[in-house]
C-alpha cells in the first residue's frame, strides 16, 4: 500500500470522524469566518543593519616641521582654500638668521676649497717633474681633500636652513574646506618630537563616506556597490542614499563582538552631512521590485477539515474541496477561495522579507488566498501548530524563509 493511498485513508477517517462529530452537536449553528488576502506585486528586499560615522573622502591634517611663534594665520574654520594656498606663517627671524650664517660658512668653504683646488694644481705639476718630495705633495693633497668635504658639508647646511626656512610658509596641500584649527596667533608650536597638527582639512563635503561597523555574522551578505539607505539624527525623516565602496578584510573589536568595516559612498549635495554624524545604515542584501507575491500565512496556512465541512453546510452553494495530507507531501500549497469554490493549488515560491513570498509559479494576480478560518468560538484554522490535526503531516519547505 503506498503513502499516498495511507494519506488519503488516514484523510477520509478524519473527515468522516468530524462529519459525526458535526451531525451529533448541531455544528452548522456555527459562523466560519475566512479572511483571505489577494495575490499581488510588492517588492520583497531583506536588510542588513549597522551603525556608522559620516566621515569626508580626503581629510588631511597640516602641520609644521620646524618649531617656532605662529606670526600670521590667514584662514579660519569652514574657510574654503585651494592648493598652495598660504595658511600661516611662523616667526621668521631665528630661520632667517641661520640661514645667513650658513650662507657665510658657506661661502667661506668655497673660498678655502677654490684656495687648496688651486695649490693642489700647482703641487700636482711639480711632482710631476719630480721637484718636490712626495711628502710635501700628500700633505696638498690632503688640505684639498679636506676643503672639498668642507664644502659639501656646508651646503648641506645651506640647503637644509633654507628648506626650514620654507617650513614656516604653511601651505594647503589640497583644495577643500578647513574642519579644525588648532593654533592661534601668537602661540609657540614645537616641533621637537612629533608633527604638531595646525590644521585640517576635508577636500570636499558634497561626496562623504560612511564607515559602518557590521557584524560578522551578516558581513557575508554585504557586496561591493550594493545599495544602502541610511539616516542620521539631524534628519530623523529624510532617507539618504548610498552604495558600498569597499569591505576592510581586517576584521575589528574584541574576543566577544567581531565586526568589519565597511566603506559607504554618501553623496552630499546640499552638504548638510557633516563629519562625525553617525550613521543608522541599511544594506539591500536582497532586493526585488514588483514582483508578484503571496502573503507568508498563505502558504502556512493548513485549514482544520471539520472547519471546511461546518463552512460547506453553511454555504450549500460553494464546493468545497477537503484537504489531502499526500498532496502536502509534495511541496508548498495553498488554498484559494473563489466565487463558488474553495481548493487546494499547488505553488513554487522563492525569496521572502518573512510577509510576502515571490511567486515563481502558482495562482494568478488577483487571486484570493485563504489565511485563516475562525470559527464563531474562536477556534482557528491557521499557520499555526495548534490548529492543525495531529495527524496531518507537515509538507516539506513550509517554512521556507
Amino acid at each position: 500500500m503506498n503513502k499516498k493511498l495511507i494519506y488519503t485513508i488516514i484523510g477520509a477517517a478524519i473527515i468522516a470522524g468530524g462529519s459525526f462529530a458535526f451531525k451529533m452537536f448541531g455544528g452548522n449553528a456555527q459562523t466560519i469566518a475566512v479572511k483571505t488576502e489577494k495575490v499581488g506585486r510588492a517588492t520583497i528586499s531583506n536588510v542588513v543593519t549597522a551603525t556608522g560615522t559620516i566621515e569626508a573622502t580626503v581629510t588631511v591634517e597640516v602641520g609644521t616641521q620646524v618649531s617656532g611663534r605662529i606670526n600670521k594665520i590667514y584662514v579660519d574654520y569652514n574657510s574654503d582654500v585651494k592648493k598652495g594656498q598660504l595658511l600661516a606663517v611662523l616667526d621668521t627671524q631665528s630661520l632667517t638668521s641661520t640661514l645667513q650664517s650658513s650662507e657665510a660658512s658657506l661661502n667661506k668653504a668655497k673660498a678655502e676649497f677654490e684656495y687648496q683646488e688651486a695649490n693642489y694644481e700647482r703641487y700636482k705639476r711639480l711632482i710631476e717633474k719630480k721637484l718636490i718630495a712626495q711628502s710635501d705633495f700628500d700633505e696638498v693633497v690632503y688640505n684639498y681633500q679636506s676643503a672639498k668635504a668642507s664644502l659639501k658639508s656646508a651646503e648641506a647646511q645651506y640647503n637644509t636652513n633654507k628648506t626650514n626656512l620654507g617650513y614656516a610658509y604653511i601651505y594647503s596641500p589640497i583644495d577643500g574646506i578647513v574642519l579644525e584649527r588648532d593654533v592661534e596667533e601668537g602661540e609657540t608650536v614645537a616641533a621637537s618630537y612629533s608633527t604638531p597638527t595646525l590644521f585640517t582639512i576635508a577636500n570636499d563635503l558634497t561626496q562623504m563616506e560612511i564607515e559602518a561597523d557590521v557584524d560578522e555574522a551578516d558581513i557575508g551578505q554585504v557586496k561591493l556597490h550594493q545599495r544602502v539607505e541610511f539616516t542620521v539624527d539631524a534628519f530623523p525623516d529624510r532617507i539618504f542614499q548610498g552604495s558600498v565602496k569597499d569591505i576592510h578584510l581586517n576584521p575589528t573589536g574584541d574576543e566577544s563582538v567581531v565586526t568589519y568595516t565597511v566603506v559607504i559612498d554618501a553623496p552630499n549635495p546640499e552638504k548638510i552631512l557633516m563629519p562625525g554624524m553617525t550613521a543608522n545604515a541599511e544594506f539591500y542584501v536582497t532586493e526585488k521590485k514588483d514582483i508578484a507575491v503571496i502573503p507568508n500565512l498563505a502558504v502556512e496556512f493548513h485549514p482544520d477539515p471539520q472547519l471546511l465541512m461546518q463552512y460547506q453546510e453553511a454555504h450549500p452553494d460553494v464546493q468545497v474541496q477537503m484537504p489531502n495530507p499526500g498532496d502536502e507531501q509534495e511541496g508548498n500549497t495553498v488554498w484559494v477561495k473563489a466565487a463558488n469554490k474553495i481548493y487546494q493549488e499547488k505553488v513554487s515560491v522563492g525569496e521572502t522579507d518573512e510577509i510576502n513570498y515571490e511567486l515563481i509559479s502558482g495562482p494568478k494576480e488577483g487571486t484570493e488566498l485563504i489565511v485563516s478560518m475562525t470559527s464563531q468560538n474562536g477556534e482557528v484554522a491557521q499557520a499555526d501548530e495548534a490548529a492543525r490535526s495531529p495527524f496531518m503531516p507537515t509538507p516539506p519547505g513550509g517554512n521556507k524563509k
